[in-house]
């Protein structure tokens, strides 16, 4: 059942190039799934940069999906200070990319 909810999400995320409004819901359950909140929240500060900052700094980068995505996989430092965001190569690359869409979509 859970398969088929992912499916039918990827199915509906992909049918626009943005999405009229994040669905936060839907992020905030892909986030908490894959321990994104660890660190990171929508429109908070925690140990990582908002979702909001991170959506606002990709803007009009045309590349930004992609480099999201693979940032969410590798981790990295440096982008926001000195702290480092851990490697999360468990998270699917198919939940990178969507994790990425919906934070592109913040406003």
């Amino acid at each position: 059942m859970q398969g088929i909810r992912v499916v039918c999400l990827l199915i509906i995320l992909t049918s626009s190039t943005k999405f009229a409004l994040a669905d936060t819901e839907a992020l905030k359950i892909l986030l908490l799934r894959n321990n994104c909140t660890a660190c990171h929240m929508i429109d908070k500060r925690k140990y990582g940069p908002t979702l909001k900052e991170v959506a606002a700094k990709y803007a009009g980068d045309e590349a930004a999906l992609d480099k999201l995505a693979a940032k969410i996989r590798a981790g990295g430092t440096g982008d926001w200070g000195e702290d480092m965001m851990p490697p999360q190569p468990q998270v699917s690359k198919a939940d990178a990319l969507t994790i990425a869409r919906y934070i592109l979509a913040l406003e």
